[in-house]
């Protein structure tokens, strides 16, 4: 079409495209931000504090409170060999360095030899009024197999030390990292030092942000 002048009429280029960038960009945006919120999540469960258990009274509860202490997480059982020496040494232990920067966190279980048969009610009488237990416990679960309960898997994952009697001990450091595991063989004495040196850690940082 000619315009009056008799030249061929130029209509202006579309702008399709350009309107096209503006939801393209909140896509990309939108995008960017459930991936953040992915890694985020990801990032959530790669310590032993992001889990939560059920305990010994039969609540939902978050370790998370723990972060920010050193905790020994402990498989125990009431009819074992082990039971007596262990218990005794591990609330001498709680009584010495907890409970604002250690705990002991007690999961019974009745894995190894039935050796924890007893219900959750029973297990914390028999605790409680036996050796004065005064550390976090939990409710009777699995701690090994393909049934291990999440926070156990994460365990033996970061150590690949799998239980495979009562009173393994796994050492977990202020920011839920698993430091060391020891089997049922060695005695709650013999990895005090490294229990008080974590200690020691927080103590000293604390000391220094004051």
């Amino acid at each position: 079409m000619l315009d009056p002048e008799g030249s061929v009429e130029h209509k202006p280029p579309s702008s399709f495209p350009k309107v096209l960038l503006i939801p393209v960009a909140m896509l990309l945006a939108i995008a960017a931000l459930l991936l953040l919120a992915f890694s985020a999540t990801q990032q959530k469960e790669t310590d032993f504090y992001t889990f939560k258990v059920v305990n010994i009274r039969g609540k939902l509860v978050s370790l998370e409170k723990y972060r920010g202490s050193v905790s020994l997480v402990v498989n125990v059982a009431s009819e074992c060999g082990y039971t007596d020496s262990h218990y005794k040494a591990l609330q001498q232990l709680q009584r010495d360095l907890g409970p604002y920067h250690f705990n002991v966190l007690a999961f019974p279980c009745n894995q190894f030899g039935q050796q924890e048969p007893d219900t959750n009610k029973e297990i914390e009488s028999f605790a409680r009024k036996t050796y004065s237990a005064s550390f976090p416990m939990f409710s009777k679960t699995t701690v090994s197999g393909a049934g291990a309960i999440p926070a156990f898997k994460y365990l033996i994952d970061s150590t690949g030390e799998e239980p495979t009697w009562n009173f393994w001990k796994y050492l977990v450091d202020p920011n839920g990292k698993v430091v060391k595991a020891w089997d049922s063989t060695v005695s709650v004495e013999e990895i005090r030092p490294y229990v008080t040196e974590l200690v020691r850690k927080i103590i000293l940082k604390k000391k220094d942000e004051l």
